[in-house]
């Protein structure tokens, strides 16, 4: 029994898609926000770290697995499978009695994003023919780039406390937002979608499976927190922080060996390696390693460089990247309707990375004396840039491969882009720690940290050796709290000395701001640097793609049973 679906249904099933895959993309933002409030409810610090690395462990191990799944077993019950552990795992976050329970269930929770993330872009290949797909790749680009924005603004908002319906809001309601809406995803690929199966027998390749999820866990645990997580236990075996790092990457070179060999000689491997003989497959999983690198970088450096040297809030640093994410929605959207007009794509890669090249390179002018006006425009032009390139990436990769493998296809990319983005956001925060460690007795050994050292003021955040302890000695809340403190001990001076005080503590709190925004934005200079010359890579790869003109004919999926 072979249905065409109407236009309508389709619509309603990618309205559906783009809902869950919204929740995915708003989760990872959303949490950044909630993560301070979280860590002093539970007084928890050192398992900070955790709450991210859990979820992107489970989350980057899913995606290729889930992948080949939905391959055998049709889009549609994966995709559920993935919405309801998403929903399930979301609401235990919420109702979460200690921190343990959290990290457990945040774990949790990134299966499920898993499944949605690997699913939701290969289901565009399932529904339309490849020439219709940019529009709709289109539009789910613009999706995680609104996703990237609300993320911290309803966030900080929840996290610091509304009334709604009577209730008021904490970070718990970061987590529970997502169940009303999965629960609607969900009953709408339910009721609309058909199973979107490709009629294969196939055994899952369990080996496969386990040597790729060890690899990944190593690779990630080797490059995200490492130090943080493993701290208990580097202090009881004496290792030190490179030698665990070289046992990890040992191990995931031995697992990648296995994994390899294992690939060869099964007969439905997870991650097919004749598509690695393919050179435009492997062309796109380079540039899109380096794209989610660079990517990552700028949207997480950018949001600090808005706290430390603007002073603003997490919230409106968050609202400042507004001219990035209107670049990305207005070109991701209309390439994609130009590209399904046209049947071109790689011209608009080409374009796509110059442009984000040329803007990557404007940012490493950025400086404490510039005004926000200059990083608003060269903002726009990065996600015009940025916006282009998104979509295009999983059209080449599709392009290439037969209906049948689709998933996989398409998941591989998503999975390199996501590995680009943990290894770029690692790589880039040592850089940062580096550059700002050679101006810490600069900025140490001002009038200002001295003072607060002296009353005690710095032990709650730590030593004031510790980079990361000055970069929050100037952020504007930690400031704030100071200054009160500061200002209640003025108060208890006899006239004229307090305003005397008060004058020479406001003024040795500049000296300190100004030292500390110049060492941030000097070590930023680096990352920028680093992401344009990532950025600027990618740009050239693209010129080496050989451009297949995307088919037109419908797939040739067979919808199943409904």
């Amino acid at each position: 029994m072979h249905h065409h679906l109407t236009l309508r249904s389709k619509l309603i099933i990618m309205i559906s898609v783009m809902a869950s895959l919204f929740l995915v993309a708003l989760d990872q933002t959303i949490i950044a926000t909630a993560l301070g409030k979280i860590v002093e409810e539970y007084n928890a610090f050192s398992s900070l770290s955790w709450i991210v690395t859990a979820y992107l462990i489970t989350t980057t191990i899913t995606v290729p697995i889930a992948g080949k799944l939905s391959d055998i077993f049709g889009r549609r019950n994966i995709l559920l499978i993935g919405v309801a552990i998403f929903v399930g795992a979301s609401l235990w976050c919420g109702l979460s009695g200690s921190i343990d329970q959290l990290i457990l269930w945040r774990a949790v929770q990134g299966i499920g994003g898993g499944i949605i993330t690997a699913n939701a872009f290969t289901i565009v290949g399932d529904l339309f023919a490849a020439r219709e797909r940019g529009r709709w790749q289109g539009l789910i680009g613009a999706v995680f780039g609104l996703a990237s924005v609300v993320g911290p603004l309803l966030g900080g908002w929840l996290t610091d406390g509304q009334m709604i319906a009577g209730l008021t809001t904490n970070w718990r309601w970061t987590f529970f937002i997502n169940v009303p809406i999965g629960i609607v995803a969900f009953t709408l690929i339910a009721i609309f979608s058909p199973a979107l199966r490709h009629a294969a027998k196939a055994k899952i390749d369990y080996l496969g499976a386990a040597l790729l999820s060890v690899g990944l866990a190593t690779l990630i645990l080797a490059v995200d927190n490492t130090e943080s997580i493993f701290g208990g236990l580097l202090d009881a075996t004496g290792l030190s922080l490179t030698g665990l790092r070289v046992i990890m990457f040992s191990i995931v070179a031995l697992a990648t060996a296995a994994f390899i060999y294992v690939e060869n000689k099964v007969k439905e491997p997870i991650l097919p390696l004749k598509f690695f003989k393919n050179h435009n497959y492997r062309m796109v999983l380079i540039i899109a390693t380096m794209f989610g690198a660079a990517f990552m970088g700028s949207i997480l450096y950018l949001t600090q460089f808005n706290q430390q040297v603007f002073g603003a809030s997490p919230t409106n640093s968050g609202l400042m990247l507004l001219p990035m994410v209107a670049g990305i929605m207005v070109s991701s959207i209309g390439a994609g309707q130009i590209i399904s007009r046209t049947g071109r794509y790689k011209i608009f890669m080409q374009v796509g990375f110059l442009v984000a090249t040329g803007a990557m390179i404007a940012l490493t002018f950025l400086s404490p004396e510039m005004s926000y006006a200059y990083e608003a425009v060269v903002m726009v032009v990065l996600g015009l840039g940025m916006g282009v390139a998104m979509p295009v990436l999983n059209l080449a990769i599709q392009n290439e491969v037969e209906q049948k493998d689709l998933g996989v296809a398409t998941s591989s990319s998503q999975l390199f882009r996501s590995l680009g983005s943990v290894i770029g956001t690692a790589v880039f925060g040592a850089m940062l720690t580096a550059g700002i460690l050679t101006q810490v007795p600069v900025m140490r050994d001002t009038a200002y940290v001295q003072t607060l050292a002296k009353s005690g003021q710095t032990e709650k955040l730590g030593s004031i050796d510790d980079p990361n302890t000055l970069l929050t000695l100037n952020m504007p809340d930690v400031k704030s709290q100071i200054n009160s403190a500061a200002q209640s001990q003025f108060d208890k001076l006899p006239a004229p000395h307090n305003e005397k005080a008060s004058e020479a503590f406001t003024k040795s709190q500049d000296e300190f701001a100004d030292k500390v925004t110049h060492a941030f934005s000097d070590s930023l200079q680096r990352i920028f640097i680093a992401a344009a010359s990532l950025i600027g890579m990618a740009a050239v790869l693209t010129f080496t793609l050989k451009e297949r003109k995307l088919r037109s004919a419908s797939p040739n999926a067979t919808p199943g049973e409904m």
